[in-house]
């Protein structure tokens, strides 16, 4: 990766100072073009490559970092005052160096926008375009609140997706405990109930043997169950698989809308704050199909993108992916004919946020009695292959 300094200007005129970092000049060029800028002049600088670091801000943390930017700047703080003070209020070692380095890139004359991109994975791409906006448009402190916003109820998604997973979780490890339990300390006393293997049943045979096997053999299970899960995190690492496996969580049966939902909200609020704080609209597009992390939509917008740069409604455009309701691009269609599209935006990401919260619960509602019923097969084959040994003994009583 190298840095480059450039000089541009936007499509007003307006002349822009920044540093950009590319794998080369080419892709310099092609995220210039995708922010809508146009170069006067640039330069690759020497020794200067960005910083690369393991840690990652959270949600919880980019929402309050944002919000206590916005409270000091609005309050009449430079931005070098106010990273000086949001520095010593980190918690961890490696924010507050990570936050201290921008400060003094700030401070020798780089933007804020510049210093963040040159911690590369720290910050999420979101946050740097909108920063970048709102210098350029001189609302910096305006962008550091809605930035705020939207973090703060994408924390509050998160914990809400979170909380609704325990349940189930609990739920799963419960079941596999008594199924485990079952058949290597419970099937095992019915053993001597039976005259001899042959006169077993065909299924109590089949159970006594997945007894013998768990408790003679259990490492094979622990490995085939190791290298199943090895073997699905590569194949989400191949793009074909991870292309297959988007495109299925969007389009499977019944829950397919539910996770189409909650996309929709988190597309609608990242579109709505994008595009209000003046970025053009095919960085918002792009920006907005990123966070969503799904390779099937990141395709399917790339057409939605080429479109709308050829004239095309932006509601056409998405309409045609058939990836969201038709009532959402209703929304978007009424938005641009009124000419208050981030408005609207904002309002219907709300609503689908509420619908997003009700898709959460009905997914998890999915897996309680999917668990419960893994959970009734296992006890009701454990009692019909020891029935017949049951019944034998009754029958030897009642002689």
């Amino acid at each position: 990766m190298s840095k480059y300094s450039y000089t541009a200007k936007d499509a007003s005129g307006n002349v822009r100072k920044g540093v950009l970092i590319a794998e080369n000049e080419k892709d310099f060029n092609e995220q210039m073009r995708q922010k809508g800028l146009f170069v006067s002049q640039f330069k690759e600088e020497e020794n200067s490559g960005t910083t690369k670091t393991t840690y990652k801000f959270k949600t919880k943390d980019l929402a309050f970092n944002c919000r206590q930017m916005a409270a000091m700047m609005t309050s009449g703080l430079t931005i070098v005052k106010t990273l000086e003070i949001l520095c010593k209020e980190q918690t961890t070692e490696a924010a507050k160096n990570i936050w201290r380095d921008i400060y003094e890139s700030v401070q020798k004359g780089e933007s804020f926008s510049s210093a963040l991109e040159m911690h590369n994975g720290a910050f999420p791409p979101l946050l740097i375009s909108m920063v970048g906006a709102g210098e350029s448009s001189g609302n910096l402190d305006t962008i550091m609140q809605r930035l705020s916003d939207q973090y703060a109820k994408e924390n509050k998604l998160n914990n809400k997706i979170k909380g609704s997973m325990t349940y189930p979780i609990v739920l799963l490890v419960l079941c596999i405990v008594i199924v485990i339990g079952m058949f290597t300390f419970i099937m095992p006393t019915f053993r001597d109930m039976f005259s001899s293997p042959d006169a077993m049943p065909a299924l109590t045979r089949a159970m006594f043997s997945f007894s013998d096997f768990l408790k003679a053999k259990w490492y094979i299970l622990v490995i085939a169950i190791a290298v199943i899960v090895f073997a699905a995190i590569y194949a989400m690492k191949i793009p074909s698989m991870k292309f297959k496996w988007d495109r299925f969580i969007i389009k499977g049966p019944y829950f397919g809308p539910l996770v189409v939902k909650v996309y929709t909200g988190r597309f609608s609020r990242t579109l709505s704050s994008l595009y209000s704080s003046g970025l053009p609209m095919v960085e918002c597009l792009q920006r907005s199909a990123d966070v969503l992390n799904n390779t099937y939509i990141s395709e399917k917008f790339e057409t939605v993108i080429d479109e709308v740069k050829q004239g095309e409604p932006l509601s056409a455009a998405i309409q045609r992916t058939e990836i969201f309701d038709s009532m959402f691009c209703s929304i978007i269609y009424v938005g641009e004919e009124s000419g208050a599209l981030d408005d609207i935006l904002e309002k219907s990401s709300d609503y689908y946020e509420e619908e997003a919260d009700s898709a959460i619960q009905s997914l998890v509602s999915m897996m309680e009695p999917l668990m419960i019923i893994i959970m009734g097969i296992a006890v009701g084959l454990v009692v019909a292959s020891v029935l017949p040994a049951l019944y034998g003994g009754m029958d030897g009583i009642t002689e």
